[in-house]
């Protein structure tokens, strides 16, 4: 499955919507993205499951790449 990660590029940054910025990352839970995102300096906001719809969608813009872990 992939998941949509929304993140501060900085552990010690404090969340600012202007700021957010997101990556695309295949695991098979919320955890373990989690996981797999730990030994990266980002302060993680929110990871989302994309599917169906919402994955074809995701898939036409330009910055659209998952990223391998």
């Amino acid at each position: 499955m992939i998941f949509k990660v929304f993140f501060q590029e900085s552990k010690n940054q404090v969340p600012v919507r202007e700021n957010t910025k997101s990556i695309y990352v295949e695991g098979e839970s919320v955890r373990d993205i989690r996981r797999k995102l730990k030994d990266y300096p980002y302060n993680i906001e929110l990871v989302t499951p994309i599917d169906g719809a919402f994955l074809e969608y995701e898939k036409q813009i330009e910055d659209f790449k998952v990223l391998e872990i």
